[in-house]
């Protein structure tokens, strides 16, 4: 038996399928720069590898949400543009200026931090200004953005900072014709307006999440942030599969069936009996559970590809395994169950498992926990 198939799991992640994904939408927002985001470990898929696979296939810059994820990237040895915009007080702005990290700035704590900071490295920091367009979330609400803009100009002038891009996000970009979209776009031109006639000259103004990417291209600006679609799951299920948009799954997450039994009607499978065998059959563990990211929610729904036939699970996921019904068949141990995967070979997609746990795709792949390792196939040497 190889490695691979002695694994107990394994999220098989395929970087040929990210390069094509990032050419994709780089097309789609042809005379924009691409950002990939790599946030969470590259939403589940390894940040490292997927970043070098994102730059070769054209991606200008990268995006985290933490500085710890954005200087984690300099120390792999990653180069060129690195964004990252979730900063609390007392984060290590002076570490990331110093490894030349464009941070965001959404209000006069950050800016004055940052301000002593650069001070304290004696290199000026690289600042983006987030504005508060409507999404509620971070950034700069438009009645405070007069004072943010005009002390970092201040500062610009001093030579703590320099103001590398004005940005914002959008709330239902997944949802077109959302009346949102419109609204939003008219605050932001009209607070890029504002800092630009203050004497701001940003490089990059961007707004462009994965769905405003595929579906707004009035929202591309200078550089569109592509995260989920660049991972090759559909932002917006209700307006197309992957396929659709030129996409491609990236991971698939297959486990080693661990067991294979005959038991009789009427015996109950894992905890609070929810699920009884209706007649003398074939049970299969799989040793995958909720402390590897399987979502419990998905108990008695989810489906798994195993021995060529889609089949439920079969009761609750527990911790670290959960079963299904194989109505008879007899299947080897060891034998492969694909939990999700692109869904060309007969698998479910993680849309089916969102669906069957009632979330999104997003949280699917993302949640997957380390202890199931991650193999990168289809590295190129500059990525190995």
């Amino acid at each position: 038996m190889n490695e691979t198939a002695s694994l107990r799991a394994r999220a098989e992640i395929d970087l040929a399928a990210l390069r094509a994904n990032v050419r994709v939408l780089r097309a789609r927002a042809a005379g924009a720069q691409l950002m990939a985001v790599v946030k969470s470990d590259a939403y589940g898929h390894g940040a490292v590898p997927c970043a070098r696979a994102a730059l070769e296939a054209g991606a200008t810059w990268l995006g985290t949400a933490t500085p710890q994820e954005a200087l984690a990237l300099r120390a792999a040895g990653l180069g060129g543009r690195v964004m990252c915009w979730l900063w609390t007080p007392g984060g290590p702005w002076r570490e990331a200026i110093e490894a030349d990290i464009d941070v965001s700035v959404s209000g006069m704590w950050a800016l004055r931090e940052v301000v002593a900071a650069a001070a304290e490295a004696g290199v000026p920091a690289r600042i983006q200004l987030k504005a508060d367009t409507g999404l509620g979330r971070n950034g700069c609400q438009p009645a405070d953005w007069p004072e943010l803009v005009a002390a970092a100009r201040a500062a610009e002038d001093a030579g703590t900072v320099r103001i590398t891009g004005l940005w914002s996000h959008f709330a239902c970009a997944d949802e077109p014709g959302h009346p949102s979209i419109t609204a939003q776009l008219a605050v932001f031109r009209d607070m890029v307006e504002h800092a630009e006639k203050a004497g701001v000259e940003p490089e990059v103004r961007h707004m462009a999440n994965s769905p405003a990417t595929l579906t707004i291209p009035e929202a591309h600006f200078d550089l569109v942030r592509t995260g989920i679609a660049m991972y090759g799951i559909s932002p917006s299920p209700e307006l197309g599969t992957p396929a659709d948009f030129g996409l491609r799954p990236v991971m698939r997450l297959v486990a080693s069936v661990a067991l294979v039994k005959q038991v009789p009607a009427g015996h109950g499978i894992s905890y609070g009996h929810h699920y009884t065998t209706s007649a003398e059959t074939t049970l299969g563990l799989v040793p995958v559970g909720y402390a590897d990211g399987i979502p419990r929610h998905a108990s008695g729904r989810a489906p798994v590809l195993v021995g060529g036939v889609v089949r439920r699970i079969a009761g609750r996921v527990a911790m670290d395994q959960f079963v299904v019904d194989l109505g008879g068949d007899e299947i080897e141990v060891g034998s492969e169950a694909v939990l999700f995967g692109p869904g060309d070979r007969g698998e479910p997609t993680a849309e089916d498992w969102a669906q069957a746990a009632d979330t999104i795709a997003y949280e699917i792949v993302t949640r997957i926990g380390t202890r199931v390792p991650r193999l990168h196939l289809h590295a190129t040497p500059a990525e190995s």
